[in-house]
Protein backbone atom coordinates (compact mmCIF):
# COMPACT_ATOMS: atom_id res chain seq x y z
CA UNK A 1 0.00 0.00 0.00
CA UNK A 2 1.77 2.77 -1.04
CA UNK A 3 -0.07 5.05 -3.09
CA UNK A 4 -3.95 6.17 -1.88
CA UNK A 5 -6.31 8.71 -2.93
CA UNK A 6 -9.33 10.85 -1.41
CA UNK A 7 -12.39 11.82 -2.81
CA UNK A 8 -15.43 13.35 -1.56
CA UNK A 9 -19.01 12.98 -2.62
CA UNK A 10 -22.54 13.50 -2.52
CA UNK A 11 -23.83 16.98 -0.70
CA UNK A 12 -21.01 18.84 1.59
CA UNK A 13 -21.11 19.10 4.73
CA UNK A 14 -18.88 20.67 7.71
CA UNK A 15 -15.96 18.00 8.93
CA UNK A 16 -14.91 17.15 5.40
CA UNK A 17 -11.53 18.87 5.24
CA UNK A 18 -10.63 18.03 8.66
CA UNK A 19 -10.96 13.97 7.41
CA UNK A 20 -8.79 15.14 4.69
CA UNK A 21 -6.05 16.77 7.13
CA UNK A 22 -6.16 13.00 9.43
CA UNK A 23 -5.84 11.07 6.28
CA UNK A 24 -2.88 12.75 4.87
CA UNK A 25 -1.11 12.83 8.52
CA UNK A 26 -1.96 9.15 9.22
CA UNK A 27 -0.70 7.95 6.15
CA UNK A 28 2.89 9.63 6.65
CA UNK A 29 3.34 7.03 9.47
CA UNK A 30 3.09 4.17 6.58
CA UNK A 31 4.94 6.39 3.86
CA UNK A 32 2.06 6.15 1.83
CA UNK A 33 2.11 8.98 -1.02
CA UNK A 34 -1.78 10.67 -1.21
CA UNK A 35 -3.64 11.79 -4.20
CA UNK A 36 -7.13 14.31 -3.82
CA UNK A 37 -8.97 13.43 -6.33
CA UNK A 38 -11.26 16.75 -7.40
CA UNK A 39 -14.75 16.92 -7.70
CA UNK A 40 -15.88 13.12 -6.64
CA UNK A 41 -15.97 10.73 -9.19
CA UNK A 42 -16.48 13.64 -12.02
CA UNK A 43 -12.45 14.21 -11.43
CA UNK A 44 -11.81 10.19 -12.46
CA UNK A 45 -13.69 10.67 -15.36
CA UNK A 46 -11.82 13.24 -17.08
CA UNK A 47 -8.49 12.92 -18.86
CA UNK A 48 -6.03 13.52 -17.33
CA UNK A 49 -7.58 12.44 -14.39
CA UNK A 50 -8.18 15.93 -12.00
CA UNK A 51 -6.30 15.48 -9.10
CA UNK A 52 -3.64 17.17 -6.50
CA UNK A 53 -0.81 15.37 -4.52
CA UNK A 54 -1.46 16.07 -0.87
CA UNK A 55 1.50 17.31 1.41
CA UNK A 56 1.88 19.59 4.31
CA UNK A 57 1.24 23.26 2.99
CA UNK A 58 -1.86 21.52 1.37
CA UNK A 59 -3.34 20.57 4.40
CA UNK A 60 -2.22 23.23 6.64
CA UNK A 61 -3.70 23.73 10.11
CA UNK A 62 -5.96 25.89 8.68
CA UNK A 63 -7.77 23.88 6.50
CA UNK A 64 -9.78 21.55 9.34
CA UNK A 65 -11.42 24.73 10.29
CA UNK A 66 -12.90 25.51 7.17
CA UNK A 67 -16.12 24.20 5.86
CA UNK A 68 -17.35 22.27 2.85
CA UNK A 69 -14.63 20.60 1.38
CA UNK A 70 -11.45 21.84 -0.85
CA UNK A 71 -11.68 18.78 -3.20
CA UNK A 72 -15.24 19.59 -4.28
CA UNK A 73 -17.70 16.99 -5.04
CA UNK A 74 -20.76 16.19 -6.84
CA UNK A 75 -24.02 15.10 -6.22
CA UNK A 76 -25.27 14.90 -9.96
CA UNK A 77 -26.72 11.78 -10.74
CA UNK A 78 -25.64 7.89 -10.93
CA UNK A 79 -22.90 7.41 -12.82
CA UNK A 80 -23.81 4.34 -13.65
CA UNK A 81 -26.97 6.28 -15.95
CA UNK A 82 -25.53 9.95 -16.02
CA UNK A 83 -27.14 12.83 -17.65
CA UNK A 84 -24.60 14.61 -19.77
CA UNK A 85 -25.14 18.63 -20.57
CA UNK A 86 -26.79 17.48 -23.86
CA UNK A 87 -28.94 15.41 -21.94
CA UNK A 88 -28.20 12.14 -23.21
CA UNK A 89 -27.72 9.59 -20.52
CA UNK A 90 -24.29 7.38 -20.57
CA UNK A 91 -22.67 5.14 -18.39
CA UNK A 92 -19.12 6.61 -17.18
CA UNK A 93 -18.21 3.71 -14.54
CA UNK A 94 -15.69 2.04 -17.21
CA UNK A 95 -14.04 5.80 -17.24
CA UNK A 96 -14.30 6.31 -13.44
CA UNK A 97 -12.70 2.68 -12.96
CA UNK A 98 -9.78 3.79 -15.45
CA UNK A 99 -9.03 7.00 -13.97
CA UNK A 100 -8.45 4.46 -10.61
CA UNK A 101 -6.07 2.76 -12.62
CA UNK A 102 -4.27 5.45 -14.20
CA UNK A 103 -3.44 6.96 -11.20
CA UNK A 104 -1.75 3.75 -10.13
CA UNK A 105 -3.90 3.87 -6.97
CA UNK A 106 -3.32 0.40 -4.10
CA UNK A 107 -6.15 2.20 -2.39
CA UNK A 108 -9.02 4.86 -2.34
CA UNK A 109 -11.04 6.26 0.66
CA UNK A 110 -14.46 7.88 -0.33
CA UNK A 111 -16.09 10.27 2.34
CA UNK A 112 -19.69 10.08 1.45
CA UNK A 113 -23.22 9.55 2.17
CA UNK A 114 -24.86 6.22 1.71
CA UNK A 115 -25.91 6.52 -1.96
CA UNK A 116 -21.92 7.37 -3.04
CA UNK A 117 -20.90 4.61 -0.88
CA UNK A 118 -23.54 2.11 -2.70
CA UNK A 119 -21.82 3.75 -6.11
CA UNK A 120 -18.59 3.16 -5.02
CA UNK A 121 -19.17 -0.30 -3.46
CA UNK A 122 -21.15 -1.46 -6.90
CA UNK A 123 -18.15 0.41 -8.84
CA UNK A 124 -15.25 -1.61 -6.40
CA UNK A 125 -16.81 -4.58 -7.51
CA UNK A 126 -16.94 -4.57 -10.89
CA UNK A 127 -13.26 -2.93 -11.45
CA UNK A 128 -11.69 -4.61 -8.05
CA UNK A 129 -11.03 -1.47 -6.95
CA UNK A 130 -9.83 -1.79 -2.83
CA UNK A 131 -12.07 1.09 -1.08
CA UNK A 132 -12.80 1.95 2.58
CA UNK A 133 -15.46 4.67 3.09
CA UNK A 134 -16.01 7.23 5.35
CA UNK A 135 -19.73 7.75 6.62
CA UNK A 136 -20.87 11.54 5.93
CA UNK A 137 -24.13 13.17 6.42
CA UNK A 138 -25.99 16.18 7.90
CA UNK A 139 -29.21 14.54 8.05
CA UNK A 140 -27.27 11.27 10.36
CA UNK A 141 -29.25 8.65 8.67
CA UNK A 142 -26.40 6.38 7.58
CA UNK A 143 -26.87 3.12 8.86
CA UNK A 144 -24.43 1.22 11.86
CA UNK A 145 -22.82 4.35 13.10
CA UNK A 146 -24.39 6.51 15.82
CA UNK A 147 -23.08 9.61 13.96
CA UNK A 148 -21.62 11.07 10.47
CA UNK A 149 -19.36 14.09 9.66
CA UNK A 150 -21.35 16.81 9.56
CA UNK A 151 -24.40 16.28 11.54
CA UNK A 152 -22.96 17.96 14.55
CA UNK A 153 -22.34 21.22 13.05
CA UNK A 154 -25.80 21.03 11.26
CA UNK A 155 -27.79 20.64 14.70
CA UNK A 156 -25.66 23.44 15.90
CA UNK A 157 -26.30 25.93 13.29
CA UNK A 158 -29.82 24.99 14.12
CA UNK A 159 -29.90 25.81 18.14
CA UNK A 160 -27.80 28.82 16.87
CA UNK A 161 -30.68 30.29 14.70
CA UNK A 162 -33.22 28.83 17.29
CA UNK A 163 -31.48 31.07 20.36
CA UNK A 164 -31.53 33.72 17.60
CA UNK A 165 -35.18 33.59 16.73
CA UNK A 166 -36.69 33.35 20.55
CA UNK A 167 -35.60 36.95 21.27
CA UNK A 168 -37.61 38.72 18.34
CA UNK A 169 -40.76 35.96 18.78
CA UNK A 170 -41.09 37.47 23.00
CA UNK A 171 -40.47 40.74 21.21
CA UNK A 172 -43.17 40.84 19.19
CA UNK A 173 -45.59 37.57 20.30
CA UNK A 174 -45.37 35.50 17.19
CA UNK A 175 -44.43 31.80 16.18
CA UNK A 176 -41.16 31.97 14.57
CA UNK A 177 -40.79 28.71 12.19
CA UNK A 178 -37.30 27.67 11.44
CA UNK A 179 -37.31 24.94 8.77
CA UNK A 180 -34.57 23.02 8.66
CA UNK A 181 -32.71 19.90 6.34
CA UNK A 182 -33.85 16.25 6.49
CA UNK A 183 -35.61 14.97 3.42
CA UNK A 184 -36.71 11.75 5.50
CA UNK A 185 -35.13 11.31 8.41
CA UNK A 186 -35.72 14.19 10.87
CA UNK A 187 -32.25 14.19 13.31
CA UNK A 188 -31.39 17.59 12.84
CA UNK A 189 -35.01 18.76 14.15
CA UNK A 190 -35.11 16.36 16.81
CA UNK A 191 -32.01 17.14 18.08
CA UNK A 192 -32.18 20.92 17.20
CA UNK A 193 -35.49 21.48 18.68
CA UNK A 194 -34.81 19.93 22.02
CA UNK A 195 -31.45 21.67 22.62
CA UNK A 196 -33.41 24.90 20.88
CA UNK A 197 -36.39 25.37 23.40
CA UNK A 198 -38.67 24.68 20.77
CA UNK A 199 -42.51 24.14 21.33
CA UNK A 200 -43.25 22.14 18.30
CA UNK A 201 -41.16 19.75 16.62
CA UNK A 202 -42.38 18.01 13.28
CA UNK A 203 -40.48 15.52 11.73
CA UNK A 204 -40.90 12.90 8.57
CA UNK A 205 -41.55 10.27 10.97
CA UNK A 206 -44.58 10.85 12.28
CA UNK A 207 -47.79 12.05 11.63
CA UNK A 208 -49.09 15.48 12.93
CA UNK A 209 -52.13 17.56 12.77
CA UNK A 210 -52.45 21.37 12.05
CA UNK A 211 -55.59 21.16 15.25
CA UNK A 212 -52.79 20.03 17.53
CA UNK A 213 -50.01 22.49 16.62
CA UNK A 214 -52.87 25.26 17.76
CA UNK A 215 -53.73 23.20 20.77
CA UNK A 216 -50.09 23.31 22.31
CA UNK A 217 -49.57 27.01 21.10
CA UNK A 218 -53.09 28.07 23.04
CA UNK A 219 -51.92 25.96 25.78
CA UNK A 220 -49.18 28.37 26.06
CA UNK A 221 -51.09 31.30 26.16
CA UNK A 222 -53.23 29.98 29.17
CA UNK A 223 -49.81 30.32 31.15
CA UNK A 224 -49.28 33.71 29.57
CA UNK A 225 -46.76 32.66 27.31
CA UNK A 226 -47.08 34.27 24.02
CA UNK A 227 -44.36 33.65 21.79
CA UNK A 228 -43.56 30.04 20.26
CA UNK A 229 -40.99 27.94 18.70
CA UNK A 230 -41.66 25.52 15.99
CA UNK A 231 -39.11 23.27 13.94
CA UNK A 232 -39.95 21.37 10.84
CA UNK A 233 -37.59 19.51 8.41
CA UNK A 234 -37.85 19.77 4.60
CA UNK A 235 -39.00 16.45 4.32
CA UNK A 236 -42.06 16.75 6.30
CA UNK A 237 -45.86 16.49 3.82
CA UNK A 238 -48.62 18.19 4.68
CA UNK A 239 -51.55 16.78 6.40
CA UNK A 240 -53.17 15.65 3.35
CA UNK A 241 -49.60 13.85 2.20
CA UNK A 242 -48.66 16.53 0.41
CA UNK A 243 -45.11 17.16 -1.01
CA UNK A 244 -43.90 20.41 -0.94
CA UNK A 245 -41.31 21.28 -3.81
CA UNK A 246 -39.59 24.40 -5.51
CA UNK A 247 -39.13 24.65 -9.14
CA UNK A 248 -36.16 26.41 -10.34
CA UNK A 249 -35.30 27.61 -14.07
CA UNK A 250 -33.32 24.69 -15.10
CA UNK A 251 -36.26 22.35 -14.62
CA UNK A 252 -34.79 20.68 -11.25
CA UNK A 253 -37.20 20.29 -7.94
CA UNK A 254 -36.04 20.68 -4.39
CA UNK A 255 -37.63 19.99 -1.11
CA UNK A 256 -38.70 23.68 -0.15
CA UNK A 257 -42.17 25.15 1.80
CA UNK A 258 -43.60 23.32 4.36
CA UNK A 259 -42.58 25.92 6.91
CA UNK A 260 -44.53 28.46 4.85
CA UNK A 261 -47.56 26.00 4.58
CA UNK A 262 -47.75 26.35 8.11
CA UNK A 263 -47.56 29.33 9.19
CA UNK A 264 -50.66 29.47 6.51
CA UNK A 265 -53.03 27.13 8.53
CA UNK A 266 -51.63 28.67 11.99
CA UNK A 267 -52.76 31.78 10.51
CA UNK A 268 -56.01 31.10 9.32
CA UNK A 269 -57.51 29.39 11.99
CA UNK A 270 -55.89 31.15 14.99
CA UNK A 271 -55.18 35.00 15.72
CA UNK A 272 -51.33 34.04 16.24
CA UNK A 273 -48.72 35.92 13.92
CA UNK A 274 -46.29 34.12 12.11
CA UNK A 275 -42.40 34.40 10.68
CA UNK A 276 -40.30 31.35 8.37
CA UNK A 277 -37.13 31.10 8.46
CA UNK A 278 -35.20 28.31 6.19
CA UNK A 279 -32.15 27.41 7.43
CA UNK A 280 -31.26 25.89 3.76
CA UNK A 281 -27.15 25.32 3.05
CA UNK A 282 -26.19 27.56 5.60
CA UNK A 283 -26.27 23.77 7.83
CA UNK A 284 -24.10 22.26 5.13
CA UNK A 285 -21.43 25.39 4.72
CA UNK A 286 -20.77 25.88 8.64
CA UNK A 287 -17.25 26.06 10.04
CA UNK A 288 -17.49 22.77 11.45
CA UNK A 289 -17.84 22.31 15.29
CA UNK A 290 -15.56 20.66 17.56
CA UNK A 291 -17.29 17.64 17.63
CA UNK A 292 -17.09 17.10 14.16
CA UNK A 293 -13.43 17.74 13.62
CA UNK A 294 -12.79 14.88 16.18
CA UNK A 295 -15.03 12.51 14.65
CA UNK A 296 -13.69 13.50 11.33
CA UNK A 297 -10.47 13.48 12.22
CA UNK A 298 -10.43 9.35 13.84
CA UNK A 299 -12.19 8.42 11.07
CA UNK A 300 -9.96 9.74 8.86
CA UNK A 301 -6.88 7.42 11.12
CA UNK A 302 -8.92 4.54 11.51
CA UNK A 303 -9.28 4.62 7.33
CA UNK A 304 -6.01 4.73 6.45
CA UNK A 305 -5.22 1.72 8.55
CA UNK A 306 -7.66 -0.20 7.45
CA UNK A 307 -6.06 0.37 3.74
CA UNK A 308 -3.12 -0.41 5.70
CA UNK A 309 -4.19 -3.93 6.76
CA UNK A 310 -5.75 -4.62 3.61
CA UNK A 311 -8.93 -4.58 4.81
CA UNK A 312 -11.63 -2.95 2.12
CA UNK A 313 -14.55 -2.65 1.30
CA UNK A 314 -14.77 -2.04 4.98
CA UNK A 315 -17.08 1.15 6.49
CA UNK A 316 -15.75 3.30 9.50
CA UNK A 317 -18.40 3.76 11.72
CA UNK A 318 -18.57 5.41 15.65
CA UNK A 319 -20.18 2.53 17.76
CA UNK A 320 -20.41 2.46 21.73
CA UNK A 321 -17.90 5.79 22.06
CA UNK A 322 -15.31 3.97 19.81
CA UNK A 323 -14.46 4.00 16.18
CA UNK A 324 -15.30 0.40 14.72
CA UNK A 325 -15.44 -0.95 10.88
CA UNK A 326 -18.42 -2.73 9.52
CA UNK A 327 -19.03 -3.66 5.81
CA UNK A 328 -20.18 -1.16 3.60
CA UNK A 329 -23.41 -2.71 3.19
CA UNK A 330 -24.41 -3.02 6.68
CA UNK A 331 -24.12 1.32 6.14
CA UNK A 332 -26.33 1.14 2.95
CA UNK A 333 -28.50 -1.16 4.06
CA UNK A 334 -29.88 0.00 6.84
CA UNK A 335 -31.36 3.64 6.59
CA UNK A 336 -31.84 5.51 10.20
CA UNK A 337 -34.76 6.80 10.61
CA UNK A 338 -35.79 8.47 13.68
CA UNK A 339 -37.69 5.66 16.22
CA UNK A 340 -41.24 6.32 17.36
CA UNK A 341 -39.78 4.31 20.67
CA UNK A 342 -36.26 5.98 20.85
CA UNK A 343 -34.85 8.27 24.34
CA UNK A 344 -35.16 11.43 22.12
CA UNK A 345 -38.70 11.21 21.14
CA UNK A 346 -39.81 10.49 24.56
CA UNK A 347 -37.69 13.05 26.48
CA UNK A 348 -39.39 15.90 23.85
CA UNK A 349 -42.32 14.16 24.65
CA UNK A 350 -41.89 15.12 28.14
CA UNK A 351 -40.34 18.60 28.02
CA UNK A 352 -44.42 19.04 26.75
CA UNK A 353 -43.04 19.14 23.38
CA UNK A 354 -45.72 18.57 20.50
CA UNK A 355 -44.45 16.01 18.09
CA UNK A 356 -46.92 14.67 16.46
CA UNK A 357 -48.93 11.65 16.90
CA UNK A 358 -47.67 8.38 17.68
Amino acid sequence: MRKIGILTSGGDCAGLNAAIRSIFYRAQKYEMEVIGIKDGSLGLTKRPVDFIELNYPTVSGSLFREGGTFLGTTNRGDPFNFKGDDGKYSDLSDKIIEGYKLLKLDGLIVIGGDGSMKIFKKLADRGKLNIVTIPKTIDNDVGATESSIGFNTAVAVAVEALDNLQATAASHHRAMILEVMGRDAGHIALNAGIAGGADVILIPELPYAIDGIIKKLNEMKKHNIRHSLIVVAEGVKTENGETYMNKYADGEKRLGGIGDYLATQIIKKTDIECRVTTLGHVQRGARPNANDRILASAFGVYAVDLLAKGKFNRMVAWQNRGVVDVAIEDGINTYKLVDQNESLVDTAFALGIYIGIT
